[in-house]
């Protein structure tokens, strides 16, 4: 395994050296590289691990019943590029800065490539914490010195919701639905929000919002013939589901020019261009705030989508995951449920999956792995077939069942922690709106960049219009623009952005995500770092 993790680094590596924009390179598409450069060093640490010797990976393997030709051919056409080759080549430049401290241009790596906040620093919430270590260990309940240590509310809290727990243990199975009391808190806070009532039984508590998304495709997927229509740019999770279960993905194009507008007339298009291809389109998927786009939705336009979809018989798949997260004053979230009740549709009218996850916001609890799906709209035989799907996996984690019911319970004014989850709150959004709007304004003041503004969401999505002599030198380095622009980012600065080829794009534009995460003190550095490297890209390859 690791010659062949040596091997497809040297691969990796190489392909970016091919035209580097260095000041020790004669050329901009020279192979050769200084005996002294970073990268060779980099390159020759590599070759250690992966010697010459007839024991070559081929003859390894070529007895084994599993090879690339005859695993699943779904698994090749998936692609997941917020955790692709650009990320592999930083981890290892990562790994050869802490071996070869010096060795590059940049002292670390700054990941702007994924919505990972507390990988970049940013603090848990403080309630949240007390709560779930006090669930995770209630023998400490009964101890006087807790009572010093964690906060009054929540003490009460983690009592209330062991009593929920089955044997009141967090090690132990629960519902497949999820464990019936957080399925109720979570209904109250949705009702709070949205001022309609939620049914715990249309709640399915699952490891973050990805699973919800794959369940629903596994249940809406027939054969290649069946699509779903997605916004592009999007989030690859969509992309690599549909062709993981064998679906077609429908585009429909963001307006860039109108902040990425999403205009019916695009969907009417679409929705007809693919019926004329035999394929029967069964779902819209809409995310909102936009993930990478950070554009926030209207209500006018959320009627408009709704209406759409009452009309042409689609299944609404609202991904809701960044709902906290909206930064400019104009602009409100308004979830899909909401919009449809709002509008006197009811439970038989219109098909409707909201997802949410406590990922994002302003909690950012990644790896604590929860979220949840509401699933309305649908009969009970096929609520039945949701079930079933959800009792394959047995339950989600219960760690990340009670944040999901956390993040839609906090503490209220008149409780202990009121003033400090509050205070918490504000900092950690506050902070991010000024992040982007910094970046916002950096990205504008770069030749042939324009970025749209950051109402919501953790990234920007800047399009690059990148000289022809480096659209050449990328095909010639048979690699996208905007990923050899990326590569390049990376190797001069140490700044990871994930291509916009890996969203998908409006062909012949070209993009980058990146996201707002990184430590406020750190955007300036930042900046610096991209607007000195861009210079001198766009210098080198003007033509």
């Amino acid at each position: 395994m690791r010659r062949f993790i040596s091997h497809k680094t040297i691969n990796l590596i190489s392909q970016t050296t091919t035209s580097s924009i260095s000041s020790s390179s004669p050329s901009p598409n020279s192979p050769s590289l200084s005996p002294n450069s970073p990268l060779t060093s980099l390159l020759r640490f590599f070759s250690t691990l992966h010697p010459s010797s007839p024991d070559s990976m081929a003859s390894d393997y070529s007895a084994t019943p599993i090879t690339m030709d005859n695993i699943n051919p779904k698994v090749l056409k998936c692609e997941y590029a917020v955790r692709g080759e650009i990320v592999s080549i930083a981890q290892t430049l990562q790994q050869n800065l802490k071996d070869n401290p010096g060795s590059h241009p940049f002292d670390e790596i700054l990941y702007c490539n994924i919505g990972n906040p507390q990988s970049l620093a940013q603090q848990p919430i403080t309630f949240f914490r007390e709560v779930l270590a006090l669930c995770d260990h209630p023998s400490i309940l009964d101890k006087s010195e807790t009572q010093g240590l964690f906060s009054a509310d929540a003490i009460e809290r983690a009592f209330q919701i062991l009593e929920q727990i089955p044997g009141r243990a967090t090690g132990a199975y629960s519902h497949s639905q999820g464990i019936k009391g957080l399925r109720d808190t979570i209904a109250s806070g949705m009702k709070a929000r949205d001022g309609f009532p939620a049914d715990p039984n249309d709640l399915f508590l699952t490891d973050g919002a990805s699973p919800a998304v794959h369940m629903m495709m596994q249940l809406l997927i027939r054969s290649e013939n069946d699509g779903i229509l997605c916004p592009i740019p999007q989030y690859p999770l969509y992309s690599a589901s549909i062709a993981l279960h064998g679906g077609t993905l429908v585009p429909y194009y963001l307006d860039e020019q109108t902040g990425w507008g999403l205009e019916i007339s695009e969907l009417e298009h679409q929705l007809k261009t693919a019926k004329s291809k035999g394929i029967d389109v069964r779902a819209l998927v809409v995310i909102n705030p936009g993930n990478p786009t950070g554009q926030v939705l209207g209500e006018a336009n959320q009627r408009e989508i709704v209406e759409f979809c009452k009309k042409e018989g689609l299944v609404l798949l609202a991904d809701e995951v960044y709902q906290e997260n909206v930064y400019v004053p104009d602009k409100k979230f308004h979830s899909f449920k909401k919009i449809s009740r709002s509008m006197g549709y009811g439970e038989t009218d219109i098909s409707l999956v909201s997802f949410q996850s406590v990922s994002k916001g302003f909690y950012g609890e990644c790896g604590k792995r929860g979220g949840y799906m509401e699933v309305t709209g649908f009969s009970p035989e096929v609520r039945e077939q949701i079930y079933k799907l959800a009792s394959v996996n047995l339950c989600s984690n219960i760690s990340g069942q009670i944040l999901a019911s956390l993040i839609m319970s906090p503490p209220k004014v008149g409780d202990e922690s009121y003033e400090s989850f509050s205070a918490e709150k504000e900092a950690i959004l506050s902070s991010l709106a000024r992040r982007a709007k910094t970046l916002e304004d950096a990205l504008n003041s770069l030749e042939g960049v324009t970025c749209n503004r950051a109402e919501g969401a953790m990234y920007l999505f800047p399009c690059i219009n990148l000289p022809d002599k480096a659209i050449k030198a990328a095909e010639e380095a048979k690699t996208a623009p905007d990923a050899f622009y990326a590569k390049h980012l990376l190797n001069a600065t140490g700044i990871v952005v994930v291509p916009g080829s890996g969203f998908r794009q409006v062909p012949g534009t070209w993009h980058f995500r990146c996201t707002i995460l990184p430590q406020e003190e750190k955007i300036p550095a930042i900046v610096s770092r991209l607007t000195e490297f861009h210079k001198k890209f766009m210098d080198e390859f003007r033509g």
